[in-house]
């Protein structure tokens, strides 16, 4: 019964350990998830600035792993290159660092489970006070809480009474190298399971400090993690393009080398921590545990930062893209292998929708190349393209529209949820006007194949009308992802205007060639080509519209 009443006061503390520190970076990123793209804009080719960037989104969101992926995801999109994601990963486990020190400072000097039932009812008020309007820090407070509630917990729980037991751990920790080798071996499995470093490093401080484990020990175990926790990256880089595998490979790298580089040199970075903490190890061993997790990770991240251009050409020559990478074949990472909110989720999806958008571009002068050439070539070449093009959007609309779903499902704040509603019908939109595409291009060509002749009058006058359709496309391309305000609304209401008044005229004058008994089978399909280019505008609006009512 002692067994299993501690095997199950083991599994409460690190319940309560994992859920408030999930509960704590929920909600930060709930309220720097919105920053997120603006962060980006630091990522430029300046390596120390993209470093710094990741140590400071890895402190707000509380998970290197969140970063990683983060990243993994951004490359994947074409959102930042492969040498700014990589100046990125290295900052990210320094700044995953930050978790250790709050357990060091706070969780054992001052008894901080005495103040968590009102610091936990603090953050219930702030969640439950809508006027407030800080339900996202009242969730991240709460997690503070529930965090250091584990600790105590688990610190308790992990003090073992029995000295069989600890004999047992003690002798078993003084194995030569053999016990780093299983230390090192036993925090990368735990972090691999645990899906957290900043986790693990919580529970070996805790153990350390109720003296469970050696300094040594607690040391190998730190610095074994920093593999583990590149699982995260590994599961996201499946099923994506050659770059994003290349962000991964450059994680899972830089993690790997830095432990064994750190293990070769094991007792003079003890040396080094034990120089810049002071005291006796014995009695500050949670500072000196800290100090080593922050210590390896930046000595490890200030060697590879110089040599960023050249670990990017490596792996370059490591990593090849995949034969389906050059196929017309869409593929959209699953929703499952983003961590954190939706934030990231919303900055992949609208990468989407802006090759959506060029796609269409690209569709549309497949079309005006057949007005000009109404030949076999188009028939042969463009509308070819044109199909191929059309499945493609089908593809992404189907994968996309179930992504924005998903997304909806993670954390996101109200703001977040609003425009994601308006991606998914600004999806909708852009494959139905795939649609309009394919109709028109499929007109075209039967009018090629079956020889029908047009008056010169009706090839001119169409023209213009879809010179307007090409302005109301380069509009939305230009806006797609912004706001529009009252004037850029007024000038998408303006373009409608003209395509309408445009259409009606052209129509009208097909109609009258009708009862003056023309070739019916031409002008019917005059007519319907008119009308389908018409359907071009109405989509744009349609979309003008949803872009002024994000937030």
């Amino acid at each position: 019964m002692h067994i299993i009443n501690t095997t199950l006061q083991l599994i409460g503390s690190l319940g309560f350990l994992l859920y408030g520190m999930s509960l704590m970076s929920n909600g930060i990123q709930k309220s720097a998830g919105e920053k997120l793209q603006s962060a980006l804009g630091f990522m430029t080719g300046n390596r120390f600035i993209a470093m710094l960037t990741g140590v400071v989104i890895t402190m707000l969101v509380q998970s290197s792993g969140a970063t990683t992926v983060m990243v993994v995801s951004f490359v994947n999109a074409g959102l930042i290159t492969l040498a700014q994601s990589a100046g990125v990963i290295f900052g990210a486990n320094i700044g995953t660092t930050i978790t250790a020190w709050i357990v060091a400072l706070f969780g054992f000097n001052f008894n901080i489970e005495a103040f968590a039932v009102p610091i936990f009812g603090l953050g219930f008020l702030l969640t439950i006070t809508k006027r407030l309007r800080q339900q996202n820090l009242g969730e991240a407070i709460m997690g503070f809480a529930l965090l250091f509630v584990g600790l105590s917990m688990l610190s308790e729980t992990i003090t073992f009474q029995d000295p069989n037991a600890l004999s047992f751990l003690t002798k078993f920790q003084h194995v030569a190298i053999l016990s780093i080798i299983i230390a090192v071996a036993s925090g990368i499995m735990l972090t691999a399971l645990l899906h957290s470093s900043s986790a693990l490093t919580a529970i070996v401080i805790t153990m350390a400090y109720s003296g469970l484990l050696s300094w040594e020990f607690s040391c190998a175990m730190v610095i074994g993690s920093n593999i583990g926790s590149t699982i995260d990256a590994i599961l996201a880089a499946f099923g994506t393009k050659a770059n994003a595998r290349r962000a991964c490979f450059i994680h899972v790298m830089f993690n790997v080398v830095g432990t064994i580089l750190a293990l070769i040199f094991f007792n003079p970075l003890l040396a080094l921590v034990d120089f810049l903490v002071p005291g006796p190890v014995e009695s500050n061993i949670t500072y000196h545990i800290a100090m080593i997790h922050t210590t390896f990770n930046m000595l490890t991240a200030l060697m590879f930062i110089p040599f960023v251009n050249q670990v990017v050409a490596l792996v370059e020559k490591v990593i090849k893209p995949n034969k389906n990478e050059l196929q017309h074949e869409y593929h959209l990472e699953p929703i499952s292998e983003i961590k954190g909110n939706a934030a990231i989720g919303i900055i992949r999806t609208e990468k989407e929708i802006a090759d959506m958008c060029d796609i269409i571009s690209e569709m549309f002068d497949h079309i005006q190349i057949g007005f000009t050439h109404r030949d076999q070539s188009f028939t042969d070449t463009h509308f070819v393209q044109l199909k191929q093009a059309e499945d493609y959007i089908n593809q992404m609309y189907e994968q996309l529209a179930h992504y924005i779903v998903q997304c909806e499902h993670l954390p996101a704040t109200e703001r977040q949820l609003n425009n994601l509603s308006i991606m998914l019908q600004i999806v909708d939109e852009v494959e139905t006007m795939s649609d309009d595409c394919l109709d028109i291009g499929s007109l075209l060509q039967e009018s090629i194949s079956k020889k029908m002749s047009f008056p010169q009058e009706d090839l001119d006058d169409i023209i213009p009308y879809m010179e307007l359709a090409r302005q109301f496309l380069q509009f939305i391309h230009i806006n797609i992802n912004k706001r529009l305000g009252k004037e850029k609304l007024e000038f998408a209401n303006s373009l409608r205007t003209q395509i309408v008044t445009i259409r009606k005229t052209l129509k009208e004058r097909a109609r009258k060639r009708l009862e003056s008994g023309v070739n019916v089978k031409s002008e019917l399909l005059y007519i319907d080509l008119v009308r389908n280019i018409g359907k071009i505008g109405n989509r744009a609006l349609a979309i003008s519209k949803l872009l002024s009512q994000t937030k």
